[in-house]
């Protein structure tokens, strides 16, 4: 299993900017990507970023292209989550899994195997 605690949701109003973080434990952090998804009010999880084992890939939904930044510090077994230009539908709680990319789609999906590994996530509220 891995642990996962993410941090640093909070309110904010729209355009304003957040950097959540994920810290993680238990099995090798570094061998996996990592993604991050939220699961807005009533809305099914949805795919935000991923980032490959090195750090050196990185994807995006259309939705945080050109706004979110995800990266990671293997080092620190932690993955951040870098948010700007903030949008009321950015709301939800943020999640962070081990994540691997679907077939002949440009999202990713949290890896199976680790289930029972979910965090409390991290709830960010964007205001107008």
């Amino acid at each position: 299993q891995v642990q996962l605690v993410e941090s640093g949701g909070g309110l904010v109003q729209a355009g304003g900017s957040l950097r959540l973080s994920c810290l993680t434990s238990g099995r090798a952090f570094s061998s996996y990507a990592m993604g991050w998804f939220r699961q807005g009010s009533g809305k099914e999880r949805e795919f935000v970023a991923a980032i490959g084992w090195s750090g050196a890939q990185t994807y995006y939904a259309d939705s945080a292209k050109g706004r979110f930044t995800i990266s990671r510090d293997n080092a620190k077994n932690t993955v951040y989550l870098q948010m700007n230009i903030l949008k009321p539908e950015d709301t939800a709680v943020y999640y962070c899994f081990p994540a691997q990319p679907v077939y002949g789609s440009k999202r990713w999906s949290p890896i199976p195997g680790f289930s029972g590994s979910w965090g409390q996530g991290t709830q960010v509220t964007v205001f107008s």
